[in-house]
């Protein structure tokens, strides 16, 4: 019995240290886990802040272009209030323009009317008093009465209303004068006139009608002055090259005109 206790206790004491070497194996495999653990969650929250901090910045962005995109819409909304109001009052005008122009038309009209009157019943001429004095004589026969108004009455009456201004009765006196008188020595001029009354508000107009003054009336003194027109009108355009071809033709076909000195002027001035 001694014996068998005592080589247990033998054994004990032999196995001791190599089972302590394996509790601190096991003591140290364990925190080596741990370690391990504690490393694995150090880059998780790494990561994680990392794919917070990247959802900031991306939230921040998407604020930025929605506040963009608010601030354009609202701009734009501000802009078509404006458009809105800029319509509303270019109607306002426009109504306002075409009442004046109502107006203007009736006016016209009005004064074509009396100008017509006019000339259909012009002034009656007095009787010529005899002068001779002589007791019983016989008086002088009237002059007959003139059936209607000639082409120099109706001329400078319509002359009349240009030069005072009033270019659309001026411009349907004239037209009718052509009408009536297209082959009188005062055509070319109501022609013109009818040019020169567009020229400030229709430039096209105006030179459509200095082209048919040419046209029709190539010799007429009136001829050189449509043209240097058409070439002011051009220049007007900046179509330098039309002007020069018209200023050319004012010297070419009318050298001794008064418009020829101007257009040689033009042309040094274009650079012929």
């Amino acid at each position: 019995m001694g014996t068998c206790c005592g080589s247990r206790k033998h054994v004990s004491l032999h196995r001791a240290p190599w089972l302590l070497g394996l509790g601190l194996l096991a003591g140290c495999a364990l925190r080596g886990d741990v370690r391990k653990v504690e490393l694995q969650v150090e880059a998780l929250r790494s990561e994680l802040s990392h794919a917070d901090s990247a959802r900031r910045v991306e939230r921040d962005s998407l604020a930025r272009v929605l506040a963009a995109v608010q601030a354009t819409l609202s701009a734009e909304q501000n802009a078509l209030v404006q458009i809105r109001g800029d319509i509303r009052s270019d109607l306002q005008t426009v109504q306002q323009q075409l009442g004046s122009l109502q107006e203007l038309t009736g006016q016209s009209q009005q004064r074509l009317s009396e100008l017509r009157s006019r000339l259909s019943n012009p002034a009656p001429v007095p009787a010529p008093v005899d002068t001779t004095g002589a007791a019983g004589a016989a008086p002088s026969p009237a002059a007959p009465p003139t059936s209607g108004p000639g082409p120099d009455q109706m001329y400078d009456l319509t002359l009349q209303q240009y030069r005072r201004g009033s270019f659309t009765t001026a411009r349907l006196g004239f037209r009718e004068f052509l009408r009536l008188y297209a082959d009188d020595e005062h055509a070319p001029d109501a022609l013109y006139y009818v040019g020169e009354s567009f020229a400030a508000e229709n430039p096209d107009s105006a030179a459509a009608v200095y082209q048919d003054v040419v046209k029709r009336y190539p010799n007429s003194p009136r001829a050189p002055s449509a043209l240097y027109k058409l070439g002011l009108l051009a220049e007007q355009r900046n179509d330098k090259a039309a002007a020069r071809t018209y200023y050319a033709r004012v010297l070419a076909g009318y050298p001794r005109s008064d418009e020829a000195n101007l257009a040689r002027d033009k042309l040094q001035s274009l650079g012929r």
